[in-house]
């Protein structure tokens, strides 16, 4: 299908790093794949395949430093649907992230927030709930 995303990729500093916090708080399943020139590719399956209205995605080694704390980005925020919001941000903290907004209702349709994760990306949980209010 043209014109739809795709594919992601996650900059990280530590690839090991990305994608055990990936394992561990989504369940991805995150395997090396290396490439013909040498560097380390670290695929990530965030579902089947053929489950629809999803994408998979990979990690690769962050070409340049970070962006500082509250810079704002420097690419694509990716936003992951899930079941339990604060279960799902508790677990990411748990695991090495921050809080970096707050859970807010998008009125009628979900709960939203945001975390940084290991790597210092931004990244949106987003919990489905047409009485978010």
């Amino acid at each position: 299908m043209p014109n739809r995303v795709a594919h992601f990729e996650i900059h990280a500093d530590d690839l090991e790093r990305a994608a055990a916090f990936y394992r561990e708080v989504f369940g991805w399943d995150v395997q090396k794949w290396p490439m013909p020139d040498g560097t380390d590719y670290w695929m990530a399956m965030t579902g089947p395949r053929e489950e629809a209205g999803g994408i998979n995605g990979g990690f690769i080694k962050r070409p340049c430093p970070a962006p500082a704390p509250a810079q704002g980005l420097n690419g694509y925020c990716c936003t992951i649907v899930v079941d339990d919001f604060d279960a799902s941000m508790a677990k990411a903290i748990e695991h090495g992230a921050k809080e970096a907004m707050a859970k807010f209702a998008l009125v009628g349709m979900a709960w939203q927030g945001y975390f940084v994760d290991t790597e210092g990306n931004t990244v949106g949980l987003h919990q489905p709930d047409v009485n978010a209010r």
